[in-house]
């Protein structure tokens, strides 16, 4: 890999990381007040984080991380792509939250923070080998 890839690559890992934290973020905040401020179940506190926190991430990814210039219909297949990609892991994530918080009384803010890493990066690999694959 040349010297300019390697820059490209590195720019776009950071980029991933910062957005991903901000995220992440999101998403936390989001549960913890659905959770613990609103006295709403875990379950629907998840779903409500994560439809949030990917809301914010499409357009963080497309615009900032992976420089998307779809236009026109090949932007609602991306977003489609998008969507589907992080269905499939906040299926994950509702699954791990359930299992480990509902059933086996873990901490669901330190269960969140841990399943949030293993998200991230089945996230990122989607993104970058999948929904916006150049």
């Amino acid at each position: 890999m040349e010297r300019k890839q390697r820059i490209k690559l590195s720019k776009e890992v950071l980029l991933y990381v910062i957005f991903g934290a901000a995220t992440t973020a999101v998403n936390i905040i989001v549960y913890s007040l659905c959770y613990n401020a609103m006295g709403i179940g875990n379950v629907p506190s998840n779903i409500a984080a994560w439809v949030l926190a990917v809301g914010f991430a499409f357009g963080t990814n497309r615009r900032w991380v992976f420089d998307s210039r779809r236009k026109g219909i090949a932007v609602l297949r991306e977003s489609a792509e998008f969507f589907g990609g992080r269905l499939v892991t906040g299926m994950v994530d509702l699954a791990l939250m359930y299992i480990f918080v509902d059933r086996m009384g873990f901490d669901g803010d330190v269960t969140k923070l841990a399943v949030n890493v293993l998200v991230i990066v089945l996230n990122y690999l989607l993104s970058k080998c999948w929904i916006f694959k150049k």
